[in-house]
Parts: structure tokens; sequence; C-alpha cells
């Protein structure tokens, strides 16, 4: 567990989070801004089926120059592992040295509406991240897994530089058997969002366990965070703007929420409400039921002040480097995070 206070050495490391909410072009512009703003990275996620990440990804990597591009995170099921790793040697083609693998076991009931069973994801995770991993540093690979199998596969490149890719792979893990796994690994973990800082110390137990077990220690895996951010100078125009986000999210994971403090009484009235997939009118009716205090806990909202101490108790519990998924204003909230020290 890592914990304590924080002396600053300077600007903290910080990262943007895209969805879908804006044109992959306005998405672009965010990306430019950011890197201005001496931010690290832009993570792009693929959870519903609304965006794929790597268009966006390559879209966000040719409009900058030292930004790194993440997905966050693309599932471990629907592509082929061999495909994965062509994909993202392609990005590597692109952006050189700024690109990101993140993988995830994806969820249910989406997975299972589209016909994929999660069946023995750990399994399948380290069979798609042991080939994959070989796949980018260029070797030929032969494996014959249970979810994974390949015969004399390599990327076969015949007009580009054969090259291995130095593309590390984070593992995008809820679960404390997968963040054991990652400890293993995976070069880092890209922890939740909308979980409670507390929720980090279960987390880094199990890292290190995973970690130990390889006879690595916790501080080779980077441990970036995704973080919803309402920032407005109105504070209850900023929890305002978090509050929907957090209602939808308690009825979609509420055993997630549940291990991150939030009282069975909230999650079993607004289960009452929502259905799967949600109504935007049952969101809001629901979304009075959640106070305040669990819209801070899950998140940073508030005054820029408030979101960045928020902020700071999760770099407190374990997260090196928040990825901070704006709600409402995004160059505002870039702009409340630029030249950070990571305490104030």
């Amino acid at each position: 567990m890592i914990t304590g206070n924080i002396v600053s050495t300077g600007n903290a490391r910080v990262a943007l989070y895209l969805q879908d909410a804006h044109r992959i072009s306005e998405g672009m512009e965010f990306a430019k801004y950011a890197e201005a703003k001496g931010f690290e990275a832009v993570w792009q996620a693929e959870s519903r089926l609304v965006r794929e990440a790597t268009v966006p990804m390559a879209a966000f990597a040719s409009v900058t120059k030292t930004l790194k591009v993440g997905s966050g995170v693309v599932d471990c099921w629907s592509r082929n592992p061999a495909r994965l790793a062509a994909t993202f040697s392609t990005l590597d083609d692109l952006a050189p040295g700024r690109v990101i693998l993140g993988i995830g076991a994806w969820w249910d009931p989406l997975a299972r509406k589209v016909g994929i069973s999660r069946a023995k994801p750990l399994r399948a995770m380290r069979e798609i991240v042991t080939t994959v991993r070989a796949l980018l540093a260029n070797e030929t690979v032969t494996f014959n897994g249970e979810f994974v199998h390949l015969d004399g596969v390599e990327l076969d490149y015949v007009y580009q530089e054969r090259r291995p890719k130095d593309v590390p792979i984070y593992i995008g893990a809820t679960g404390m058997q997968m963040m054991e796994l990652t400890g293993e690994i995976a070069d880092g973990v890209v922890l939740n969002y909308l979980v409670s800082p507390e929720y980090n110390q279960q987390a880094m137990e199990a890292l290190t366990i995973g970690a130990d077990r390889a006879g690595r220690s916790i501080d080779s895996i980077d441990r970036p965070q995704l973080v919803v951010c309402s920032v407005h100078e109105d504070r209850k125009t900023a929890l305002d703007m978090a509050r929907q986000m957090v209602t939808q999210y308690l009825g979609q994971q509420p055993h997630i929420m549940k291990a991150s403090g939030v009282p069975q009484s909230i999650l079993d009235k607004v289960g009452a409400v929502l259905t799967w997939p949600a109504t935007h009118d049952q969101v809001v009716a629901a979304s009075k039921h959640v106070p305040d205090e669990i819209v801070q806990m899950l998140t940073a909202s508030g005054t820029p002040q408030e979101a960045r101490q928020r902020v700071t108790h999760y770099l407190r519990n374990g997260a090196t480097c928040p990825i901070l998924y704006p709600l409402g204003d995004v160059k505002a909230m870039i702009d409340a995070f630029s030249g950070w020290d990571g305490v104030s």
C-alpha cells in the first residue's frame, strides 16, 4: 500500500481521457491543447458499441508530436491476438514510442449480448498478453493455448523496417484476481474510475502479490488511473454534472460500487429505478437518490481547487498518473491541471 504525503518535485504527470461525447475532430483539438498544456498522454475509450479506439488514437497521434496515445481499453475477446499486434504495430509506425496498448476483459451484459462468453478471463488475458508482446518484439510465435493458437506467426514486414515495437501493454483490471495477474505480467495497470481512493489500497495489495510472484517490484508497474473530473467555478454545477454519470454506474456495476464503500441502501434505491440499458429519464430520476458526498467520494468534482485536491487522494493511494475524464468544458479542465504540482 502506498500512502503518505506527496512531496512536489515539479509538474505532476497528468493525462486526458476521451470517450464518444465529442466528434473526433474535436478530440484532435483537445489532444493538441493538452499537449501544449503539458499533459503526457491521451487515452481513448472503447467500452460500449459506440466508438472504436484505434481510429481516434491514430487521429490524435497525427496532430501531436510528444503526446502518448493509449487505448483505454480495447477488449481481449474480439480481436485475434495476431491482428491486435499488427494494429498496434501500425500505430507505432505512425507515432514511434508513443503508443500504449491498454487491454481489458470487457463486461457483461454487453459481451454476452454480442455472443462472447467471458469464461476464464484470467487464462485468456495471460495467453493474449504473452503472445501479443512476443509478436511486437519481432518474434516468430508458435503457441497452442486454450484461447490462442498461433503456428509460426510473425509480423511479416515486407516494406517496413523490421524492428521490435516499443508498445507497452497495460491491463485494465478491476477485480483483484485480474489485478494480481497484472502485477505479474503487464507493464502497467489502468485503474478504473468511479472507485474510492480506498479501493486502490486493495488494488495495490493485489498488484504486489502478482509482482512478487514474478520477482518484480511494484514500482516497476505504472499505475495510471481513470478519474471522472467535473470542474466548474460553481461547486453545485460541477457536482450535478457528475451526479448522473455516477448514478448510471451505480446501476451498472453495483458490486464495484459496494466495494468502494457506497451504502447498500443507495444501491438498492438506484437499482429499483434503472434498467439496462438505462434511459435518460431513469438516470435523472435515480440521481435524486445519490447525495453529494457519494459524488465526491467517487469523482474529482467541484471547484478547480477541490478537483485537484481530490485527485491527490488517488495519488496518495497508489495511482501514478490521473487520466482525467472531463465532464463539461474540456479545455477548462485541462487548464485546471496545467502545471499542477500533484499536491494543491
